[in-house]
């Protein structure tokens, strides 16, 4: 408080008081948060502090529908799909059975990769390639369906259960509201009192092909949840449909579309090397002449032509106007792109004109915990989990399994290494000092271990038979291929 605080605390104590709480109030306002602020910096910044559902319903349908398109005829989107389905996908994330029993594990893993070849209920290709479509359509559409089909034991399949792919469209979002029991439904996915996924909406044939069948179609059905798997990267806690990868760039990426067809008309008028004649009469031509539509004569020039013009005739050549820095504006603009898909800007484009081995090598790190992420996170308790489950139980239901547990372990395609001597011997080290086990650094290859390991002895065991010695063989050579001395 200043003298002028003091002395009228003393005549006027609740003035005094009054001043003191004002002083307070302001300097509270100098700390608060600068963003929250309102005032000329802010001016126009509307926002809205609705829920995740309330602004993904108003915006579900047009984002998917852009974002659709920006895959169809922007290249940098199209790039940007295919790099997210090789990288998080690649050959496809596998199960490998693990059972009290090895017999038992060996016995459900034949069976699976017989299920996995016709597990696709349009047989159009297999568990991978499914999983490949799903992450496509999570990309583009922002979620992905799921429907799990059991089929008939005379249908002749290795299990009787096929997967179905469907396409966001085929939730009814006009469904909403509550439900009788407590229950609700939001945006075509109804929950029961305990918020607990009870079923979902779906109409019978996809919405934009409705013109093709009947009218019936558009008549949604609900569909029980456990027959439903719904995929989508959850932003925000309650969110109940996922949102198109391309969101927070769709602007951007439509912006630099219109750009670079506006930079590509100015090279074009560049390009066209006109001139115009001043004083000539209406005989005089300088190249070969020909008359346009209306009326108007139109001349060109020919190669290597030379003309002699009367005195005080003149030609004037246009020059237009040349701008700069179409590259490096293109270079930040796929940057910003690429950051908001999450990729790498050389994944995105294929520019590797800028890096080196340490850039490049830090840039994939980080992409790479993404993509592990999204597996583990998203693709394994979302889809790979609750496929193999089902899989299983449908399996010892008609005698194809015994009734054991059996659980799975799941191996994410190997991301391929940048200096692959470099990696391989840093695992070696890691497994010599303890730091990692030999199963852990196969697992890390995209192998399975006890697989690797069943072929390492098969092919001892027959090198042996043979008596044939590589210097490849640890057990007889050292690592610089020497022979070992006898014990």
């Amino acid at each position: 408080m200043n003298l002028l605080d003091r002395a009228i605390g003393l005549v006027a104590p609740g003035a005094g008081l009054r001043r003191a709480q004002a002083r307070a109030a302001i300097a509270m306002l100098a700390r608060s948060y600068e963003g929250a602020r309102i005032g000329r910096r802010t001016e126009g910044w509307v926002v809205a502090g609705t829920s995740a559902n309330a602004e993904i319903g108003s915006a579900i349908a047009r984002l998917r529908d852009r974002s659709r398109d920006l895959v169809r005829n922007n290249p940098y989107a199209a790039k940007a799909v295919q790099a997210v389905v090789s990288n998080l996908i690649g050959t496809g994330i596998m199960p490998r059975a693990r059972a009290g029993d090895a017999s038992l594990s060996d016995q459900a893993d034949r069976l699976w990769a017989r299920f996995a070849e016709a597990c696709d209920a349009d047989q159009l290709t297999d568990f991978s390639g499914l999983q490949a479509l799903i992450v496509r359509t999570l990309v583009e559409s922002g979620e992905c369906l799921v429907r799990v089909r059991e089929r008939r034991v005379e249908d002749g399949l290795p299990v009787p259960l096929q997967l179905q792919l469907l396409e966001p469209d085929h939730l009814d979002a006009s469904k909403t509201g509550d439900r009788p029991g407590g229950g609700f439904v939001i945006q075509g996915v109804e929950f029961d009192a305990l918020g607990r996924r009870r079923a979902y909406w779906l109409y019978p044939v996809h919405p934009g092909e409705v013109a093709m069948f009947r009218r019936a179609s558009l008549t949604s059905q609900p569909v029980p949840a456990s027959s439903v798997l719904h995929l989508f990267d959850r932003l925000r806690p309650g969110q109940v449909r996922g949102v198109p990868w391309f969101a927070p760039v769709i602007l951007k990426m439509r912006d630099l579309d219109e750009y670079d067809d506006a930079e590509l008309v100015r090279k074009k008028i560049e390009a066209c090397f006109s001139a115009f004649v001043t004083g000539a009469d209406d005989e005089e031509t300088l190249g070969s002449a020909s008359t346009a539509a209306d009326g108007r004569r139109i001349e060109s020039f020919e190669p290597g032509m030379i003309e002699y013009l009367a005195p005080g005739k003149d030609v004037k050549f246009a020059t237009p106007s040349h701008a700069g820095g179409y590259g490096e504006y293109m270079r930040v603009q796929l940057h910003a792109i690429a950051a908001g898909v999450g990729l790498t800007y050389e994944l995105l484009t294929g520019d590797l004109s800028q890096v080196n081995y340490s850039s490049i090598r830090a840039g994939l790190i980080e992409f790479r915990r993404r993509m592990e992420a999204l597996q583990w996170q998203l693709l394994v308790p979302g889809l790979c989990r609750p496929v193999w489950q089902r899989f299983v139980a449908t399996a010892q239901a008609v005698g194809a399994l015994p009734v054991d547990p059996i659980d799975a372990e799941w191996t994410a395609p190997r991301f391929e290494a940048v200096d692959p001597l470099k990696d391989i011997r840093a695992d070696v080290i890691a497994v010599r000092a303890g730091l990692m086990t030999l199963k852990e650094a196969i697992a890390r290859q995209g192998y399975d271990p006890a697989h690797v390991f069943a072929e390492i002895a098969a092919t001892n065991a027959e090198l042996d038979a043979l008596g044939l010695v590589l210097d490849t063989d640890p057990r007889k050579a050292t690592p610089t291929g020497a022979p070992k001395p006898a014990e």
